[in-house]
């Protein structure tokens, strides 16, 4: 079925903006990402149908912002040519060896539970806004990440907080 994105933006664009402003906590960024949010939504209209819409958008402007912020997040940490800044060393630990244990950690870990970990662990949000972001209940964002721990220390020992 297809949409009508104008109206779409004219009923919906105020919540995503607020939803945008929140999480991002810039303006600026906030309108770049309400761009992308109705971008994402023309790129898919074929394929969607025209049932709660709110909550369609509540959801992809979510997603959106907090791949802006992890984004972010991942080049203050791994900022470009950071290789070169960072050699990897005998015998002692740096941000290459960091990037290639968060990997390994994770290789085997689906979509959702590494959404789950990022927006925990890396972008600090609390289990009800996790919980709201992914569709599931705040103790099931909970079992999920202790399921992760569990299986964490098994794969590298206790030494894993």
């Amino acid at each position: 079925m297809n949409i009508d994105i104008a109206a779409w933006y004219e009923k919906y664009g105020p919540m995503v903006i607020r939803r945008c402003r929140v999480l991002l906590r810039n303006n600026d960024e906030a309108m770049d990402a309400v761009h992308d949010v109705f971008m994402n939504l023309l790129g898919a209209k074929d394929r969607l149908a025209n049932v709660f819409p709110s909550s369609l958008l509540y959801t992809i402007a979510t997603n959106v912002c907090l791949n802006r912020l992890r984004g972010k997040k991942r080049e203050e940490l791994f900022p470009p040519g950071w290789e070169e800044n960072f050699p990897v060393r005998d015998g002692s630990y740096d941000q290459a060896d960091a990037k290639l244990l968060v990997e390994t950690i994770l290789e085997n870990e689906s979509e959702e539970t590494r959404t789950i970990l990022f927006m925990y662990y890396w972008d600090g949000i609390v289990l009800k806004e996790i919980a709201e972001a992914v569709g599931m209940s705040v103790s099931g964002v909970g079992k999920r990440l202790d399921t992760f721990k569990k299986r964490a220390r098994l794969k590298w020992g206790e030494g894993f907080q």
